[in-house]
């Protein structure tokens, strides 16, 4: 008989997260997926068309049960935000008294808000059944760092409310070692936290270089990011490395190609705008991530960046397991384990986080660097992918663990 996920993910297909992947691995594998999400809005901030609260709330996706739960969309200001965050918590409430589902286990994606938890740690303790949480984001200090909350009361409350989580869940999984570390400070049972790194989808391959239209000045060093545009990104960086290279060493044959979308995308177009460097810089809307292989082989450099905070050294954003899958050089503004993982499979050039003279350096040294030695960092990048972050050696890992634990209950 075949084993029943219940994924509680408040993003989910068409928003672009690597769950959706995870959850057509386990259906491809025997098991049974239902996903509880919200209503696509991610990250616009409104509704996709043909989504609403009363719009297709029940679908298959490839062999995926999906269920949509009401939620009041992100909007473009903080208030609402926190009235998406809160809505899918109380839609939750009600969905998981009243369900007739009966999965074996519950599987929480928790990339922030960590509200999002709270339904399906209602469920599994209802019905006793195992729930395990794979947390990308940390709480309470994301939330300090995001929205500049400080109030000790809300942050210690939000704690608490993280605790429980935790305390409630069978077993935690998160994308880097110091997540591990930072959980069972607070803690938690180090037996039940586990690293278990981001994979790339399987579509990330290396490919031929080909002329494309996302991709225009050919003969400049294209350097390209692809994502989310948001502030924790600390895109700006690119605005005061542009900014450098053009006034101190006379240098313009660089393009920072942006791929992608976010809500800070107008303030980072303004900034490039007031700082006079709109020629070093091409916008590329959002692509479907099956494109991006093809943007990555016709750049030369793919560039990640984080702001400059003790949370953010703890994080290792899923676009450098991505570019290394495509076999790409990086260039990257960050610090800890991503510029630990960048040093260690000498896959690129790692500066520290908010250092533009840095990296205005190391564009340079890119610049100088023949195509030959460019091309074998990405291949160093490719082998470490494959040694570290493949997706079968992964959910096999994955695959385990569900297995003790049913055993065990």
């Amino acid at each position: 008989m075949e084993k029943h996920i219940l994924v509680i993910s408040q993003y989910f297909f068409p928003e672009q997260f690597r769950i959706n992947d995870i959850c057509e691995e386990w259906v491809k594998r025997g098991y049974k997926v239902t996903v509880v999400t919200g209503i696509p809005n991610y990250p616009q901030g409104k509704f996709y068309d043909g989504f609403g609260v009363f719009k297709q709330n029940k679908q298959t996706y490839r062999g995926i049960e999906i269920i949509r739960l009401p939620i009041v969309p992100r909007g473009n200001n903080s208030l609402m935000l926190a009235l998406n965050y809160a809505s899918f918590v109380v839609s939750g409430f009600f969905w998981q008294l009243f369900t007739e589902l009966k999965p074996d286990n519950v599987f929480i994606f928790e990339v922030s808000p960590m509200t999002q938890a709270l339904p399906g740690v209602w469920l599994s303790k209802r019905r006793n059944i195992p729930c395990y949480i794979y947390v990308q984001d940390l709480w309470p200090e994301n939330v300090e760092i995001i929205t500049g909350i400080k109030n000790k009361t809300i942050i210690n409350a939000i704690g608490k409310m993280v605790d429980y989580i935790y305390k409630n869940s069978t077993g935690i999984f998160t994308t880097s070692r110091s997540f591990v570390e930072a959980i069972i400070s607070r803690g938690v049972d180090k037996v039940k936290v586990n690293y278990w790194p981001q994979y790339a989808e399987d579509f990330y391959v290396p490919v031929e270089k080909q002329n494309i239209e996302e991709i225009p000045n050919v003969d400049n060093l294209n350097i390209t990011f692809t994502g989310n545009i948001g502030q924790a990104q600390g895109l700006d960086i690119l605005v005061e490395a542009a900014k450098i290279l053009k006034e101190d060493y006379q240098v313009d044959n660089v393009t920072f190609n942006i791929v992608g979308d976010g809500r800070y995308k107008e303030k980072f177009k303004q900034n490039i705008t007031d700082n006079e460097v709109t020629d070093m810089f091409h916008f590329v809307g959002k692509q479907k991530p099956e494109k991006i292989p093809d943007i990555l082989a016709s750049s030369d450099v793919a560039f990640l960046s984080l702001i400059k905070d003790p949370l953010f050294s703890k994080t290792i954003p899923a676009k450098l397991q991505s570019y290394m899958a495509c076999g790409k050089p990086i260039l990257a503004a960050a610090d800890g384990e991503t510029s630990t993982i960048i040093l260690e499979s000498e896959c690129g050039i790692c500066v520290p986080s908010g250092d533009a003279l840095a990296l205005a350096k190391g564009i340079l040294e890119y610049l100088e660097m023949p195509s030959e030695k460019i091309a074998g960092i990405g291949t160093k990048a490719k082998s470490y992918y494959d040694e570290n972050f493949k997706k079968s050696l992964l959910m096999n890992e994955m695959d385990r663990t569900f297995t003790k634990n049913l055993l065990e209950v």
